[in-house]
């Protein structure tokens, strides 16, 4: 008997977070496949290259895990997932899956004018940010996008001393004090780990909700 076809289709920004996890948690026989983190200036756009690898996708493999939150798809992710009985990662976004749960809510609600930072951001965030928003080709968005903002909160992987200057240096543009907070992987080793042992949801009434990894 063949072991299960395993695949993770998720965000690019979490490609180098994914390899970890799997080579950590022995799980080698999981295909990766990524979309482009990009898609996340643009958001609407993510459930429509999400549907075209999934429509080809769940007739190769036994088992997939969406490698997203909602990620501000505005629940499609989850109709998605309802629809070609699939999982996602927990949570609206990666902020809050790579913290335990409650934690983000918690943190949100103390000052919710944060701007926040994970390794893949800090590390590429004049690309992502700067470029991708258009700022650096028009200075003056910067106030439009960032004006109301209060402070930075790096939720760091790794707690490195390099990602921890780029956080400094996307702070410093900004003009924003900088916390930095070490997370791990959170929520998202954990829905890593059920993937990979678990059997494919049967049916959409097993679900707790919305096709989401617990």
């Amino acid at each position: 008997m063949q072991p299960p076809r395993l695949l993770v289709l998720g965000c690019g920004a979490l490609a180098r977070e994914f390899s970890e996890l799997l080579k950590l948690n022995g799980l080698a026989e999981v295909t990766l496949e990524f979309l482009p983190a990009a898609l996340h200036n643009h958001p609407e756009n993510i459930p429509i290259q999400v549907r075209e690898r999934l429509e080809i996708a769940v007739h190769k493999y036994d088992k997939i895990l969406l490698g997203y939150g909602d990620c501000g798809t505005g629940g499609h992710l989850d109709a998605l997932c309802d629809e070609f009985n699939v999982v996602r990662l927990p949570g609206a976004h990666c902020y809050e899956f790579y913290l335990d749960g409650g934690v983000f809510e918690a943190l949100h609600g103390l000052e919710p004018a944060t701007f926040y930072l994970t390794d893949y951001l800090a590390k590429h965030f004049d690309r992502v940010v700067f470029d991708g928003l258009g700022i650096t080709s028009h200075p003056e968005l910067l106030e439009i996008y960032f004006g109301n903002y209060k402070r930075i909160v790096f939720l760091t992987q790794t707690d490195s001393v390099e990602l921890r200057e780029h956080a400094l240096h996307a702070a410093t543009k900004l003009g924003l004090p900088l916390e930095v907070m070490a997370t791990g992987y959170g929520q998202m080793e954990t829905a890593v780990i059920d993937f990979g042992i678990r059997p494919r949801k049967p049916d959409r009434a097993s679900l707790q909700s919305a096709g989401v990894v617990r």
